[in-house]
């Protein structure tokens, strides 16, 4: 048995109708580069706990970053549809590569596109976009990660710059990073976005080890140490929580797509493995328990397709709600996550080894369904939205 190469992916309900010229295109294209380039060697980083080398750049040779940003900027200009089909395509090859052009995207160019200034923008954005440039994403802190309110990095004006004090933790991209979107409190207590370069002295990035998800992925911890940030560093456009959140709206609408993608290879594979594996003189895939199986991911790849496609058409509108993209990551990444599971126990054995996806995207799924929100934590949520009664 070898790894089955997904040439297509189930439509089962004729998604791909609703669907322009142009978008199937883009599929297509950022499909033939995993293909090409992540499949060769993504078991074996994932194996010895190396990245892909390469990765951002290449990641920006195919418009992979910051693809729905202005074009004057770098970006490409596509719709939210087109950014959640690259993100699907990309987590089909792993997790890591998804995370890596998310955070990328929704974590950096965001913030500086919707909330920096003109020269931020002219400055950072078209780097980022070509993978030049890697940057990161600040929130999540040792002691807050659900509660970022609660943050305790802060900054004090210097009168000619900012003094920043602090710690971040579970950083994608960290160790790599070249810039650091960072939130922390002002002295009044308001959170405010700061851009810290690499270089600047007090800032170091240690590398977080011994993962047992994500392992294709770098990931570490951004330290401040009475670090000089100069003040045209400051993003201007926003103060409090809004803008870190609404980043992460952005990320976790990419991440319900991603992990359709995920879902995808372990079906088709699991699929094909039933068709070919015989026991008892026959199929596997001829047995009512394995059809089943097969039958359930299907059905809840096309449930998940479905909500995407609504609430990237909601998002283009500029009217998709927080709640509804709560649900939709939610939903999707444990549904992501079973598929991964259940479709590993139709290869049996064979389902733990490298030459299959399962337990590779299993694993990396253990860390979807908790960060950019915890899968209860997006529940709550929800609870929230349909009875105006916070439970956090």
């Amino acid at each position: 048995m070898s790894y089955y190469p997904l040439t297509s992916i189930p439509d089962y309900y004729g998604i791909d109708a609703l669907l322009t010229e142009e978008h199937k295109l883009i599929r297509q294209s950022i499909r033939d580069w995993v293909e090409s380039f992540v499949m060769p060697q993504i078991d074996q980083a994932a194996q010895n706990h190396t990245d892909l080398p390469g990765l951002m750049r290449e990641l920006g040779k195919i418009g992979a970053l910051g693809p729905y940003i202005p074009v004057e900027y770098g970006g490409s200009g596509l719709d939210q549809i087109s950014y959640g089909l690259i993100m699907q395509e990309l987590e089909r090859g792993d997790s890591a590569v998804r995370s890596a052009a998310s955070v990328q995207s929704s974590l950096v160019m965001f913030p500086i596109n919707e909330f920096g200034s003109e020269e931020q923008k002219k400055k950072y954005l078209p780097k980022l976009a070509s993978g030049e440039m890697i940057g990161s994403f600040g929130l999540t802190e040792p002691n807050h990660g659900s509660d970022p309110g609660s943050m305790e990095t802060y900054f004090k004006d210097m009168g000619d710059h900012y003094l920043l004090n602090g710690a971040k933790m579970w950083i994608t991209n960290s160790p790599l990073c070249d810039i650091a979107v960072v939130w922390a409190k002002n002295e009044e207590g308001k959170v405010q976005g700061l851009i810290v370069e690499r270089g600047m002295e007090g800032f170091t990035t240690p590398e977080t080890h011994n993962k047992w998800s994500l392992r294709a992925s770098k990931t570490g911890e951004l330290v401040f140490n009475d670090v000089k940030v100069p003040k045209e560093n400051l993003l201007p456009g926003v103060t409090g929580l809004k803008g870190p959140l609404s980043c992460l709206n952005s990320a976790r609408y990419g991440i319900s797509w991603g992990v359709i993608g995920a879902a995808i290879d372990c079906y088709c594979t699991a699929v094909q493995y039933s068709k070919e594996r015989k026991q008892f003189g026959k199929p596997i895939g001829s047995y009512q328990l394995q059809q089943k199986k097969l039958a359930e991911f299907v059905t809840e790849i096309t449930k998940a397709q479905l909500l995407c496609l609504q609430l990237g058409n909601l998002k283009n509108d500029h009217k998709a709600t927080p709640a509804q993209i709560s649900m939709a990551k939610r939903n999707n990444v444990k549904m992501a996550i079973d598929i991964a599971r259940e479709s590993r126990q139709i290869l049996g054995g064979m389902g733990i080894m490298g030459e299959f996806p399962m337990m590779r995207h299993a694993a990396n799924l253990e860390s979807v369904i908790t960060y950019e929100g915890t899968h209860d934590v997006h529940l709550l949520i929800t609870g929230l939205d349909i009875t105006g009664i916070n439970a956090f």
